[in-house]
């Protein structure tokens, strides 16, 4: 393989986070991705700003309204918005190998962005390379008609990877809490939370964010090693960025485990 080659390919890869995050503050799984990221990737990296409100519960209830399916007008969303424009006016190539990440709630809000670019972009007009799409600890179910958007515009052409079940970690119960209809998104998210009064779901609850006895997902976001995985699997396993910065992420995963 010819890195040289390889490294003059035009990659973007684009993250949108869960819903702990502010601008400048982080947990510790988010803090951990976006630095090694940027080690890895250097200006081909940027984490998608101006998508969050300043408390959590706003965003998670957002992304619980938006998990079910497209938004039907999501130039009138000022999140989906936001997110579009900071892709679009970034200056970056037509030729451009477009990689787009999120995890937890931030999946919601990438994946009605990830539609809203495929048909705006359906004849070329920003990109003329299929993006990539992975969904982390993703509240997104796979029976959703926005999951199934999803995979049509991959079967489009529009959409390259999809990347969804692979990065869910076992045992997370928050996995595709947004259901097919609203009223399951709350139900499921009621039943996260109160776990002894749910049929569908078991302790510990999803309040509980104690780095040992807490609930997985919340365990989960407080450790470098989940940022490690996500990098490993669409870096180095998948390739998603090439070649070169699959050597990069190899040698800064080695560096970090060290």
């Amino acid at each position: 393989m010819n890195f040289e080659t390889d490294k003059k390919e035009k990659y973007m890869v684009l993250f949108f986070a869960g819903a702990e995050t502010h601008e400048t503050k982080f947990n510790v799984f988010t803090g951990s991705f976006i630095r090694l990221m940027c080690e890895i990737l250097n200006r081909d990296f940027e984490f998608i700003k101006g998508i969050y409100y300043k408390l959590p519960a706003r965003n998670v209830l957002w992304a619980l309204n938006n998990a079910q399916k497209p938004i039907a007008e999501p130039e009138n969303s000022r999140i989906t918005t936001a997110a579009f424009r900071q892709i679009v006016s970034a200056g970056l190539s037509p030729d451009t190998q477009l990689v787009i990440i999120a995890s937890s709630s931030g999946t919601v809000v990438a994946a009605q962005t990830a539609c809203y670019l495929a048909r705006q972009n359906r004849n070329n007009v920003y990109f003329h390379k299929p993006f990539h799409l992975v969904l982390g600890a993703s509240m997104i179910s796979e029976k959703s008609d926005l999951f199934r958007q999803l995979l049509h515009y991959h079967k489009e052409g529009t959409i390259g990877t999809i990347i969804h079940a692979e990065v869910q970690d076992e045992g997370d119960t928050s996995a595709a809490v947004g259901g097919i209809t609203r009223k399951e998104a709350y139900s499921n998210a009621f039943g996260l939370m109160c776990p002894w009064l749910s049929k569908n779901y078991h302790a510990p609850s999803f309040l509980n964010t104690h780095p040992l006895t807490g609930h997985i997902h919340r365990k989960r976001s407080k450790t470098v090693q989940k940022a490690l995985d996500y990098i490993d699997i669409i870096l180095v396993k998948h390739k998603l960025a090439g070649e070169y910065y699959c050597e990069r992420a190899v040698s800064v995963i080695k560096g970090e485990k060290l």
